[in-house]
């Protein structure tokens, strides 16, 4: 028996010409919208008792949508959802609070609205108010409360009686570290117990990590449903990594430069996997940056990356002017602008590379590296100037900044953002006053 049945469901928006006859059609009268908006049409799939599923796709692709009609906040237009048993929901943060009220309140008004008794909800109320740990703000005011002290009530509420379904729509990424784990903790817990889990996140990691199944929605339907790790990886393609019809037919197979990479001058770098949409481009002119490619462990432009794994990244100029010097440059620095490590030409060679261009040349520059770094998105810049190095007088020809995104992957992670490779051992003496060393 299936614990929810999604059939041929959407949903559609609708403008009438007149607020009669949206009042008419209410009364089955046969009156056309005057416009008609789908914003999801055709949604199947079933889950099981059990099953934890992940639900990905890119902003716009209908994942609140679905998840308020399975909770029933939301009507569909056609089709219909089955649940049988109870659900509990951490859908829009705060979604359900009264501002005005304090979070002890507002749980009495959230719990009775789940089907809960007072007597229910007083009795559960100490374990609800020590598993949120806000303190004396638990007493206070909801409009008193950061986004994360919100989410910590929401989710103990959702949680103090284990439902049959438990539905995130992306409400714990507000939360600390912390919290986030203890939350994970007690979904393992209720998952162990028999709980199904629906997770929405746009942490690829996450839904690997905590479902076995997954789903991804594009443009208001079900474009692939099946293993987490397959259904990521495609919607990370979707995201910023292979494009269908673009580049080279054998990205795999075919890891190193083809003739096509040197002789094409047309600048294709946009059409790539991983291109940022919102780079930062600028330059004196004088040379033009028209592609890249990233290779890693035999594969071209990956849309995941193992950490520790060994990066190419090429990219490629075509020069118009004559320049006795040239100095091409790399940049990783994270979403949020620290800088993770650049070099140049100059810097990687210990300056032994020298290069001059004509008018008309096309080079192709590579920089190799370990991407020891946690797990996370990251941007890469490229660029290239004129001048010598040593006193200091480069001129930026092109440079494209932040033109590349880079998803890595890492199974356990550590604190911080790149991996220093620190080894552990214990040392001690035995009973014979032996030095020992225990190596990890």
């Amino acid at each position: 028996m299936s614990l929810l049945n999604v059939s041929n469901l959407g949903k559609a928006y609708r403008v009438y010409a007149s607020e009669f006859q949206r009042i008419g059609r209410w009364f089955g009268l046969p009156i056309k919208p005057s416009e008609e908006h789908w914003v999801m049409r055709g949604v199947n799939f079933t889950i099981r008792p059990g099953e934890s599923i992940g639900i990905v796709g890119q902003n716009g692709a209908g994942k609140s949508t679905l998840l308020k009609m399975i909770t029933g906040t939301l009507q569909p237009t056609e089709g219909s959802v089955q649940v049988n048993g109870r659900i509990a929901a951490i859908l829009e943060l705060g979604m359900g609070f009264t501002p005005e009220l304090s979070g002890r309140q507002n749980v009495f008004h959230s719990a009775g609205l789940m089907g809960f008794s007072a007597i229910e909800i007083t009795e559960a109320m100490p374990d609800i108010e020590a598993f949120a740990e806000i303190g004396e703000y638990f007493d206070e005011p909801v409009r008193t409360y950061s986004s994360g002290m919100q989410m910590r009530v929401a989710f103990a509420v959702a949680t103090a009686f284990k439902p049959d379904l438990l539905i995130v729509d992306e409400a714990l990424s507000v939360g600390d570290s912390y919290f986030q784990a203890k939350c994970f903790k007690r979904i393992k817990q209720y998952r162990d117990e028999g709980m199904t889990l629906i997770l929405v996140s746009h942490s690829a990691d996450d839904i690997v990590r905590h479902c076995e199944r997954a789903i991804l929605l594009k443009n208001g339907h079900v474009e692939l449903d099946g293993p987490s790790r397959d259904v990521t990886n495609r919607y990370l393609d979707e995201l910023f990594g292979k494009k269908k019809g673009v580049g080279h037919q054998a990205d795999v197979a075919s890891p190193g430069l083809v003739q096509e990479d040197f002789v094409n001058t047309s600048d294709v770098f946009a059409s790539r996997g991983g291109y940022n949409p919102s780079e930062y481009r600028w330059g004196h002119g004088g040379a033009a940056i028209l592609d890249y490619l990233l290779v890693v462990d035999g594969e071209r432009f990956p849309s995941r990356i193992e950490s520790n794994s060994n990066g190419d990244f090429y990219f490629k100029v075509k020069f118009d002017a004559d320049f006795d010097s040239v100095v091409p440059g790399f940049l990783i620095k994270t979403l949020d602008g620290i800088f993770l490590y650049g070099t140049n030409s100059f810097v990687s060679s210990r300056g032994q590379a020298v290069i001059s261009v004509r008018a008309g040349d096309i080079r192709m520059f590579k920089f190799s590296l370990p991407l020891n770094l946690n797990a996370g998105d990251f941007l890469v810049s490229f660029g290239v100037s004129s001048g010598d190095p040593l006193v200091g007088d480069l001129v930026p020809l092109d440079r494209r900044y932040d033109s590349v995104m880079l998803k890595i992957s890492r199974a356990v992670q550590f604190w911080g953002i790149s991996d220093m490779g620190a080894t552990f051992n214990v040392e001690y003496q035995n009973a014979l006053g032996v030095e020992v060393v225990e190596n990890d």
